[in-house]
């Protein structure tokens, strides 16, 4: 078939868009021939190579499905993952492509636990999973710049609350990151504004609770250049859990 071995030869020779134009135009005609998988695959390396990864991933699905003991069976699941990670977006933008990325790179290791790709598709998820951690990153980070900021809070909400939450439960969804020391951090210094800005019921409890935060913190990370911040409001603390410490023995005194 002339129009078949054309579009092969614009593939062989770096015509990517070409070819993945002819290809598209001959998939239907080819079902059923010699053709067949070798042109559905093509056409996701052609789509792939042109940069249009959102074709290229729907295509090398459509090729497993239909040919998954095909000859290209095996790359085509690591090129349905590696197609969403191209186009994965910086972490600050909605993650649900990189969410897909991910459950592709997992399934193919699955199925494949030996695959010739298998070193590439474990890098890919460690950096995949940083950007979901950075996003969350982004998010507690904002809730502790807005402070006392209540404008956007809901139902008696307060953002230090929610950054503490939202660090509390990346670090618990991603024990190992990178990012372990940033939400740590936050969590340190939220606990401590939140102390700062307690009605007096609740003061004695969070100053307590933020105190027992920065010895954690110190002791997980001794080194910090944050361990100076922790250092001082331990000392803050202690002064505030003393003076109520004393205020309550001369209540006592009294009665």
């Amino acid at each position: 078939m002339y129009k078949y071995e054309y579009a092969k030869e614009c593939f062989a020779t770096g015509k990517y868009t070409r070819a993945a134009t002819l290809l598209s135009e001959l998939i239907n005609l080819l079902k059923g021939t010699d053709y067949a998988e070798e042109s559905l695959y093509m056409l996701g390396m052609a789509q792939y190579n042109d940069h249009d990864y959102e074709s290229a991933s729907d295509t090398f699905k459509r090729y497993y499905s239909s040919y998954p003991k095909g000859i290209y069976a095996e790359s085509a699941e690591y090129y349905v993952g590696q197609a969403l990670y191209m186009s994965t977006p910086e972490p600050r933008l909605d993650q649900s492509r990189t969410v897909a990325a991910i459950s592709a790179f997992q399934e193919y290791l699955d199925v494949y636990p030996d695959a010739s790709m298998k070193a590439i598709a474990q890098q890919r998820l460690f950096s995949l999973q940083d950007n979901l951690v950075q996003k969350e990153l982004y998010s507690a980070q904002l809730y502790y710049d807005l402070g006392s900021y209540f404008g956007n809070c809901t139902s008696g909400g307060n953002n230090y609350e929610a950054c503490v939450i939202t660090s509390q439960n990346a670090l618990k969804d991603y024990p190992y990151s990178k990012f372990r020391e940033n939400f740590s951090v936050l969590i340190m210094k939220s606990k401590y504004e939140l102390a700062q800005m307690s009605i007096e019921e609740k003061k004695l409890d969070r100053f307590q609770d933020a105190q027992d935060e920065c010895y954690g913190f110190i002791n997980e990370f001794p080194d910090s250049k944050e361990k100076a911040t922790a250092e001082k409001y331990i000392e803050k603390c202690k002064d505030y859990i003393t003076s109520h410490e004393n205020e309550a023995d001369k209540v006592a005194a009294v009665n």
